[in-house]
């Protein structure tokens, strides 16, 4: 199926099960995604058996493996291991364009992603540039697409201290606070993690980011094929991905209960996966001051020195205001989808 020297049977197992990498267009079977993909790892692991167990498994022996999984699962799941040949030949593909294969099988997987998010990790991640970067923590900084200067100017400060300070920023991606932070942490001589909402190949054909992945300066990595384009929903999924990989948050700007920013910045302070720090200013917009009013702790940017570690920046930051009687309901985040 595979040069089992560059994957193993289990990272196999999972690519076939949750992407629809090597799928033919014209046939719909929808992969696994993340919530999917743990109920199944969950029933092989009740019969001590690993993902690798699947390969080559007749239907029966499926069901054997996976007892309670319901009919539709295993037809599914029947078909979509099928292709192995198929994605071989994808794999070896994307492989020869720099881009590399972390699943939830391998070791090298980021740590912080598995423990955080728990069922929520996505299973599988493609990406390109210095895959360590991923394990590094670092700081996320998020923000509105659309922003004003004096939003654009915090942002290329507060990336740059971090940068100066050896720290890595960890983005989303998109145009506005979340490019200009990257490229402000490049300029400064650091390093930085895109996490996209879409499939990397676009990406890593643009002159600024190939070259900063040629410095080894960058990594970018997304749960979704990597010739997906853009949706909103996706753009939402992989929110978590950016708080998963950082030790500590910055929101720039944010609308008032609306868009990507706003509904990530929720859901993690829902989660308490990492502390989130909301910019607060006169010049704040006020969906920075509702999040505040969510447990977001405030930080003035104007404070930050020429260097920030996240130390530094969590003892800028006030603790995070005791939280109203009745908290409004957190944000209903999709399931990461790994289909086009």
């Amino acid at each position: 199926m595979f040069d089992g020297q560059t994957l193993s049977l289990d990272a196999q197992a999972t690519l076939l099960a949750c992407t629809s990498v090597g799928l033919p267009r014209d046939v719909a079977i929808r992969p696994f995604g993340p919530r999917g993909w743990a109920r199944l790892a969950t029933r092989l692991a009740a019969r001590d058996a690993s993902p690798g167990a699947m390969l080559g498994a007749s239907r029966t022996e499926l069901g054997a493996l996976l007892s309670d999984a319901v009919p539709d699962d295993l037809d599914r799941l029947d078909r979509l291991l099928a292709r192995g040949p198929q994605l071989g030949l994808e794999v070896d593909r994307l492989q020869s364009r720099g881009i590399w294969i972390r699943t939830l099988a391998d070791a090298d997987y980021p740590s912080r992603l598995r423990t955080l998010l728990g069922p929520d990790a996505p299973p599988v991640l493609f990406g390109a540039g210095e895959p360590s970067l991923l394990g590094r923590g670092g700081v996320a900084i998020v923000g509105s697409r659309d922003v004003d200067d004096r939003a654009t100017e915090l942002t290329r400060n507060l990336a740059a201290a971090v940068a100066r300070s050896g720290g890595v920023v960890i983005s989303g991606g998109a145009r506005g606070v979340d490019q200009t932070a990257m490229q402000a942490a490049f300029e400064a001589g650091g390093s930085a993690v895109g996490a996209l909402p879409e499939g990397i190949e676009k990406r890593i054909r643009e002159s600024t980011t190939r070259a900063a992945l040629a410095d080894g300066l960058a990594a970018v990595v997304s749960p979704y094929h990597p010739g997906a384009g853009f949706s909103a929903g996706a753009a939402m999924a992989r929110n978590k991905i950016v708080y998963g990989l950082s030790e500590a948050a910055v929101v720039i700007s944010s609308a008032d209960g609306s868009g990507g920013t706003w509904a990530g910045a929720v859901e993690a302070l829902s989660a308490g996966w990492v502390p989130v720090l909301v910019r607060v200013d006169a010049d704040a917009p006020p969906g920075n001051h509702q999040l505040i009013g969510r447990g977001g702790r405030p930080i003035h940017l104007e404070m930050i020195a020429e260097r920030a570690t996240v130390a530094d920046l969590l003892d800028l930051a006030r603790p995070a205001p005791d939280r109203a009687a009745e908290t409004p309901a957190p944000y209903e985040q999709q399931e990461l989808a790994l289909t086009e």
